[in-house]
Parts: C-alpha cells; sequence; structure tokens
C-alpha cells in the first residue's frame, strides 16, 4: 500500500471515524464495526484501498478483532496530552506495517513522499499506517491541538481538527452539533414557557 504523505487530512479523518465508530460513542446505536461486512463497508465508504484486503474481498473475523484493537489505540493516541506521545504511537502503528518511506513519482509527474507498507502486511496494519501517517502529519502541519473531546457535554467522541480555520467542535457535527441545537433550543422554550406561566399568576 502507498499512503502519499501529503494527503495526511484523509488519514486524519479515518482516525476521527475509526474511533468513533465504537459502542462508547455511539451509545444510541451501539457497535458500528459489528461485522466483517461492516469493516468493509468502512473502508469503501472511505475510499481506503488496502493490498491486504483484494477488491471485493471480505475482512476475516481475525482482522475485524485486530481493527477493534487499533480502534482502541487510536482513541488512546487522540486523548494523549503529550505531543511526543502521539507522534512515538503513530511511529509505532507505521512500523508495525512494516512501512518505508520513499520518494515516488506522482501521476502529474512530480515526487511525492510516500509511506509504502511491506508485503504480507495485515488488514489492521495498513490501517494503523494510514492512521499513523495522518497523524503524524496532523502534528507537523497543524501541531497537537487540532486533536480534541467533542463539544458536546452527552458524548465521549474524539476528533481531529484538519479544517483551515481550526474551529470544528464536534466529532460527528451533523449527529452531535444538532442534538446540542435542539436540547439548547428545546431548554430556552421551556424557560420561556416557565416565565409566561410564573408571570400570569
Amino acid at each position: 500500500m502507498k499512503i502519499l504523505f501529503s494527503s495526511y487530512a484523509q488519514g486524519a479523518g479515518v482516525a476521527t471515524d475509526l474511533v468513533n465508530t465504537a459502542a462508547l460513542v455511539r451509545t444510541s446505536m451501539g457497535e458500528v464495526l459489528m461485522d466483517p461486512a461492516a469493516l468493509a463497508h468502512f473502508l469503501d465508504e472511505h475510499e481506503v484501498r488496502l493490498d491486504a484486503l483484494p477488491r471485493g474481498d471480505l475482512p476475516a473475523a481475525d482482522d475485524l478483532a485486530q481493527v477493534h484493537a487499533l480502534r482502541q489505540e487510536t482513541r488512546a493516541l487522540l486523548e494523549a496530552e503529550e505531543e511526543d506521545t502521539v507522534v512515538e504511537g503513530a511511529n509505532r502503528l507505521i512500523a508495525r506495517a512494516s512501512a518505508g518511506l520513499r520518494l515516488l513519482r506522482d501521476t502529474d509527474g512530480s515526487w511525492q513522499w510516500h509511506v509504502t507498507t511491506g508485503p504480507g502486511a495485515s488488514v489492521a496494519d495498513e490501517l494503523g499506517a494510514f492512521v499513523g501517517t495522518g497523524l503524524l502529519g496532523v502534528v507537523r502541519a497543524l501541531g497537537h491541538d487540532r486533536f480534541r473531546p467533542c463539544a458536546s457535554p452527552v458524548c465521549s467522541g474524539l476528533f481531529i481538527d484538519t479544517s483551515k480555520a481550526g474551529r470544528r467542535r464536534y466529532c460527528m457535527p451533523s449527529l452531535c452539533g444538532n442534538r446540542l441545537n435542539v436540547a439548547n433550543y428545546r431548554a430556552r422554550h421551556q424557560e420561556g414557557d416557565a416565565g409566561s406561566k410564573g408571570g400570569g399568576a
């Protein structure tokens, strides 16, 4: 597998979404990666093509268990308070796939740095190298302060903010941000209703 180092935002996005597939985060929906087909769908949805998983093949049950372990490891790196901890952990993820850094000519003819995984790397190892490359790219280009917990008080999700402005607040903006807006709206209306009842007494 060849991972373009300058495309670190995709790896960071996969890291965010992988961590947030856990039942710990999706409390109302439960585990997202519940079987090999769900893992295949996750990879497809994120356009991650692994050498260890030929197109059309389903991951094995062992692959799924290893990806669940990778998810826990990735969550620990997103929660890490020290930048050095993130860098060391991301480097371990890349090394596990027997990956190396190579300068390769891109399709447009320019030279680009790629992380390349070794032969025989497992599904989880290749995915780990992809995630690890994303984490290193964010630390180098944007800084460790882009690793954040979700701002929703009812969510235990985490995310990496790769936006230009760096103002993202939620792990799943369409879900967590929406829930908070609805909760705030209801609270305002309940206060208004209580005030109007109290005023008429």
